[in-house]
């Protein structure tokens, strides 16, 4: 009787421990004596302090806080010149770069996920990340490419198939790594491994779309990209530099180092920098031409007449000011750019809610007690360090453009007419045909 009673205790004993096995979500929460830490200090390298060793000799003897000036003043004008190196080598190397940019940060946020739940022995899951990565890429640049190249797409039968399916076979490779996923789902791992398919599709959700909206914006125009990129680097600097000197009033808790000095001089300062430089930039056709394709030449081209937005125009003053410019012989009227006053959106933005991209940023790595996103920039971080507040600004102008500025081009009114079945197309040409005579824009055929 004592056996059978021994036995049945540990019958249930098996069966306890079978059900508490069963709320273990991973092999390490069976560490109950050894809780796992947040700090991820010392998994995720940290580049602030860090400089080449030809620098680190020659600001040895300077105190930490003129060092970091110092360090950061050198790799900001390395980066400031490396834009403009991009910039003079014109869309598709912005283009490259911009992907390459958006590699490395996604990189850098995927990698902190990691070293969050801590996943050991699943390598299919880090070839997910990443083959989500690029069925993203595919469907939004395929997005771009079909809206601006869409005529010379059609002259090809296998890329006008890939044109026409675009969506469709994106959908299918999406579905290819759900199901990827799902298959690779593992016991006592189900809850890290869907807090990672989550912390994917975040990190895709903040790089991806808002790269792809950088490319669609410097398709309208680089100056659509240069202006909105250079106040946000201008706020950068200048708001580090009137902390620096001036700062005394904290701004955030998320960011001590942050101030109100620095928040006002440098938003005052991207102001007058996005005037300026709008001023600059539209006088070049360069700048302001949307890049469109040339289907006579079979190449893009950005040669245009500028639009009346980059033209000077006459604004007339505001009445109350009238009697004292009368009075000092000063006319009451002004000669300006369009685009200066729509700088004016971008630039109190950028100094208004630009930082609150990096606030963010702050956020984020507070929440994981990490200093830096990486150790690519000395004296910054990493690449998504230079880059929270980019993101968001690259949106506003995406946004700001589609509401008060962009209308559809001809290219892309014919990519979508092409697409059309022959008997459609030719329905549509009679129809246009036949609205421009009636409203005497083309002289109607003789009988």
């Amino acid at each position: 009787m004592s056996e059978l009673r021994k036995r049945r205790e540990g019958e249930g004993d098996e069966k306890n421990a079978e059900l508490e096995s069963d709320h273990i979500d991973s092999e390490d929460d069976k560490l109950l004596d050894q809780p796992p830490s947040m700090d991820l200090s010392a998994t995720i390298p940290t580049g602030t302090n860090k400089a080449p060793s030809l620098l680190e000799s020659l600001v040895k003897d300077l105190p930490d806080r003129w060092r970091n000036w110092v360090v950061r003043g050198v790799f900001s004008f390395i980066m400031i010149s490396f834009f403009v190196f991009v910039i003079y080598g014109g869309p598709v190397a912005l283009m490259i770069t911009t992907l390459v940019v958006q590699v490395k940060c996604f990189e850098e946020i995927i990698n902190i996920g990691y070293a969050v739940y801590r996943i050991h022995g699943l390598p299919w899951f880090r070839s997910l990340s990443w083959y989500f990565l690029v069925t993203s890429n595919y469907f939004f640049y395929g997005e771009s490419l079909v809206d601006y190249f869409g005529v010379a797409f059609n002259r090809t039968d296998f890329l006008r198939g890939l044109v026409t399916y675009h969506r469709f076979i994106s959908f299918c490779l999406y579905c290819g790594g759900f199901v990827w996923f799902v298959l690779s789902l593992v016991k006592k791992y189900y809850m890290k491994q869907f807090s990672l398919f989550a912390w994917t599709h975040v990190a895709l959700l903040i790089v991806v779309t808002q790269s792809y909206l950088i490319i669609k914006n410097i398709f309208e125009g680089l100056i659509w990209f240069i202006v909105p990129v250079s106040m946000i680097i201008c706020n950068d600097i200048m708001a580090y530099v009137f902390g620096f000197f001036f700062g005394k009033t904290p701004l955030i808790k998320l960011s001590p180092k942050k101030t109100w000095e620095g928040f006002i001089g440098g938003g005052i300062s991207t102001v007058i920098f996005g005037c300026i430089f709008s001023w600059l930039l539209c006088h070049y056709p360069y700048f302001v031409c949307p890049i469109t394709y040339n289907e006579v030449e079979g190449h893009m081209t950005m040669d245009c007449e500028p639009s009346a937005l980059f033209r000077p125009a006459e604004y007339t003053l505001p009445t109350y000011l009238s009697g004292i410019l009368g009075f000092l012989g000063i006319r009451n009227t002004i000669s300006l750019y369009p685009f200066i006053l729509h700088s004016l959106s971008l630039s109190v933005f950028s100094s208004v809610i630009g930082p609150f991209g990096g606030f963010f940023a702050s956020g984020f790595k507070r929440a994981f007690k990490i200093k830096d996103f990486g150790d690519v920039i000395p004296g910054h971080g990493g690449i998504m360090d230079r880059f929270d507040c980019q993101f968001l600004m690259a949106t506003f102008v995406n946004v700001y453009l589609t509401s008060f500025i962009q209308t559809d081009s001809p290219q892309k009114l014919l990519s979508q007419v092409l697409y059309l079945k022959p008997e459609q197309q030719l329905q549509l040409f009679h129809m246009l045909k036949d609205s421009l005579t009636n409203r005497n824009l083309l002289e109607p055929p003789m009988n």
